[in-house]
């Protein structure tokens, strides 16, 4: 399964979200590390609609978000972008 399969499932499993989006940006960082062509899925942002996000800061937001990738994590992921946000709040996305 690809990480970004993975990323989908553990979300939908733990916050059953009304929307959801995975971009895979590794190529964007193409270059940044000797020897990283961009190739893979080692850079990832997350774009997430769920109503469990409520009245949570963005800090608790994350940190919900980041225990449950802890799997995904702790495999080796190297960056992970997260846009979480309640439904009805604004936002840039």
């Amino acid at each position: 399964m690809s990480i970004k399969a993975q990323i989908e499932s553990l979300l939908q499993d733990g916050l059953h979200p009304e929307q959801i989006e995975v971009i895979n940006e590794s190529h964007q960082h193409a270059g940044h590390q000797p020897g990283f062509d961009g190739a893979g899925e080692t850079h990832m942002r997350v774009r997430i609609v769920a109503t469990q996000f409520g009245g949570m800061s963005r800090l608790q937001r994350h940190r919900a978000v980041n225990d449950l990738l802890k799997p995904v994590l702790d495999a080796g992921l190297h960056a992970l972008a997260i846009e979480a946000a309640a439904p009805g709040e604004p936002r840039r996305w």
